[in-house]
């Protein structure tokens, strides 16, 4: 009997300490980031998003949309910040406990326009730590009331 005991006891150890050398995570070690969940961006012709020069802080920016489409286009104040890990991208952690929510309110892009918006990221992620990052923001391509196209523009930027 005792040799039943020490078996089951030889065999459940082993099969803890497997499972902690497995992992079947895509994160990074030691971090709970997600990663990207955008594979397509940046592909609405002639409609691109940029930083605005000298706007980056670990708190915010300035991005310029421009519009060298005929396409009438909206954005939102939605936005996503990813960060690059290793050579992959991973959604920023929300620093907040509990819901949030953004300002349902479209900004109108027209053809050939060129526009500026500023975020404050503060209230959402805190201040970022130094690396290399992304901002992906919601575009539609709309024809009419409820026809549009979503896209998702990205412009990346660096914290020193």
């Amino acid at each position: 009997m005792k040799r039943y005991f020490g078996l089951l006891f030889c065999v459940t150890m082993s099969l803890i300490i497997l499972a902690g050398c497995g992992s079947s995570s895509n994160s990074p070690k030691g971090t709970d980031w997600e990663p990207t969940i955008y594979e397509t961006v940046n592909n609405l012709d002639g409609v691109t998003i940029s930083v605005e020069e000298g706007t980056v802080s670990s708190t915010g920016l300035t991005v310029i949309f421009e519009n060298n489409s005929d396409k009438q286009c909206i954005y939102g104040e939605y936005f996503m910040l990813e960060k690059k890990i290793e050579d992959r991208w991973y959604q920023v952690p929300v620093a907040l406990d509990g819901n949030y929510g953004f300002n349902d309110i479209g900004y109108d892009l027209e053809p050939t326009d060129v526009r500026e918006w500023t975020v404050d990221w503060d209230w959402l992620y805190g201040s970022l730590d130094i690396g290399d990052y992304r901002i992906v923001k919601e575009i539609l391509d709309f024809r009419e009331a409820g026809d549009f196209d979503k896209y998702h523009l990205i412009a990346e930027f660096t914290i020193d």
